[in-house]
């Protein structure tokens, strides 16, 4: 018999949950905003700065990917 892990796509969700949460908890904070489309471009370059130094591989940078693709719909959506 082989090794099998059911639904370890729902193991991935839940920590690509976690980690989004959690980055946009430390956003809210550090930045004093309740919405990420409240950071301005500036503010969003520091944390893309940031994102930058941690290791491709980093599982945080599925956070960095969604929080970034939600303040891009939410300026989208100013214009």
């Amino acid at each position: 018999m082989s090794f099998s892990w059911p639904r370890s796509h729902k193991w991935e969700e839940n920590i690509e949950h976690e980690v989004t949460d959690g980055l946009r908890d430390l956003i809210y904070e550090q930045y004093d905003v309740e919405e990420i489309g409240q950071l301005t471009e500036e503010q969003m370059d520091e944390v893309q700065a940031f994102r930058e130094e941690l290791s491709e591989y980093s599982p945080l940078q599925w956070a960095f990917s969604n929080v970034y693709s939600e303040w891009e719909m939410e300026q989208e959506e100013l214009q």
